[in-house]
């Protein structure tokens, strides 16, 4: 090989193939190759016999699921937000050409053993007995001030000091109750503690733009998912770094990382070594350069029924809000079915997923599991987190962080944009993203 490359790509997860479009796009020179035979890695979307496998489970699918490759099941459970910062990148990238997505039916929260529709509408929220009449009135002021909230027109911050108003004082300026501090921080600015009470408030008000913004899209939930399931995701980002020039690799085991001088240099594989710049590369690959910060457990459950509750929609979200369960951390349900082309025929795919806070893991995310009954069939996964121990400019390699149990990607795409930064030097600008004038096909 001994070829030279600008930027060396280790693991196609979905954070590794954006940034291997972006490189390849501004011109970068770009190698991207992982161990595995397939894309995705962490974030793959993998058969159902495949799953059977990676569980250790010999005896393989029942016939009664139907055909393995009818099913894609995703390891890493989430959906877009419609005006997050993925549909964006995938929008300014026109990668979302090689996609088709459907509008997630409805969103649901957790209250007192029962689930509830977050209200999609005006009359949806009026009608809904998540919380009480009076307790209307106070948030729809609230909510009036953030639609008005525009950070350029200092006459809509109504005298906040958005530099000292923490998100407690701001619910209290709105004489906000309990439970609706708990909806809105959680079911529409979709924190997963309530570590973001005593920060400022600024950062919750856009958190709630954007779930307002991502339902006034469709209407009926603030999120969309891709049909086959999210491994289609990298693979869009992976043929465009490909249009670009870049060079893919799979099934190619890395023999070690080359350095010198306390800088990478290169990649050595099969006895061979590709030469780079920089490298990027999810922590697996870099297991020196990562500290461990926590645990994830997710549970995929296959179901033969809807949720119930849930009008019997074949895909929704729903968050179970810590204080509902004692906790500091939510937990979430994502079910998806046969309706995005993910699962056989008349099945389900829900997968609970929570930040593990005790030595039992399995016990904290049962309150979710008794939503989801009766289970056909359940995989346990508890997963390590992992964040880089430094920046990579010194070294220029470049880790992404472990995928959290937060619900939609905008946690992922910060990670995208804070790599971008140390890589580059400059801010991450979306208009980074599009694609030239003239690419390998002559396009525009």
């Amino acid at each position: 090989m001994d070829e030279h490359y600008d930027v060396i790509v280790l693991g196609t997860g979905l954070k590794e193939c954006i940034l291997s479009g972006i490189m390849s796009v501004n011109g970068r020179k770009v190698l991207h190759m992982d161990r595995n035979p397939y894309y995705g890695g962490e974030s793959a979307s993998i058969t159902l016999e495949d799953l059977y496998k990676r569980f250790g489970l010999s005896e393989g699918p029942p016939e009664n699921l139907g055909r393995s490759r009818d099913w894609s099941v995703d390891l890493i459970p989430k959906f877009l937000l419609a005006s997050g910062q993925l549909v964006t990148m995938l929008l300014y990238t026109e990668v979302i050409n090689y996609l088709e997505f459907k509008v997630v039916e409805g969103s649901f929260v957790y209250k007192e053993g029962e689930i509830y529709k977050v209200p999609s509408t005006e009359a949806e929220a009026l009608a809904s007995s998540l919380i009480s009449m009076s307790e209307k009135n106070q948030i729809k002021r609230f909510l009036m001030f953030v639609t008005a909230f525009n950070e350029d027109k200092p006459r809509t911050f109504e005298g906040v000091d958005l530099e000292t108003t923490t998100m407690r004082d701001l619910y209290g300026r709105f004489d906000l109750g309990q439970d609706v501090i708990d909806f809105v921080g959680h079911a529409l600015a979709l924190h997963q503690t309530d570590d973001y009470l005593d920060q400022p408030c600024l950062q919750t008000i856009y958190r709630i733009k954007l779930y307002s913004s991502s339902l006034g899209q469709y209407g009926q939930s603030p999120y969309l998912y891709p049909l086959y399931g999210l491994g289609e995701l990298p693979q869009g980002f992976a043929r465009l770094s490909a249009i670009y020039g870049g060079l893919y690799m799979l099934n190619k085991p890395i023999d070690d990382i080359i350095m010198e001088n306390g800088r990478v240099v290169g990649v050595k594989l099969e006895g061979m070594v590709a030469y780079c710049k920089q490298l990027i590369c999810d922590p697996s690959y870099v297991p020196d350069r990562v500290r461990k910060t926590g645990q994830v457990i997710r549970v995929i459950c296959i179901l033969s029924h809807p949720i119930r509750n849930t009008n019997d929609v074949s895909s929704c979200h729903i968050i179970i809000p810590q204080k509902q369960v004692h906790r500091k951390s939510d937990i979430f349900v994502r079910m998806i079915s046969y309706a995005q082309l993910v699962a056989a025929q008349g099945k389900y795919i829900a997968i609970a997923s929570t930040t593990v806070e005790t030595a039992e893991p399995e016990k904290e995310i049962e309150p979710a599991l008794r939503l989801l009954e009766p289970i056909d069939k359940k995989f346990v996964a508890i997963s390590d987190l992992y964040e880089p121990t430094d920046n990579g400019l010194e070294s220029q390699i470049f880790c992404s962080c472990s995928y959290d149990a937060s619900t939609d990607f905008e946690t992922a795409c910060n990670d995208i944009k804070d790599i971008y930064k140390h890589m580059t030097g400059t801010d991450f600008n979306f208009e980074n993203l599009k694609r030239k004038k003239t690419d390998v096909f002559g396009e525009g």
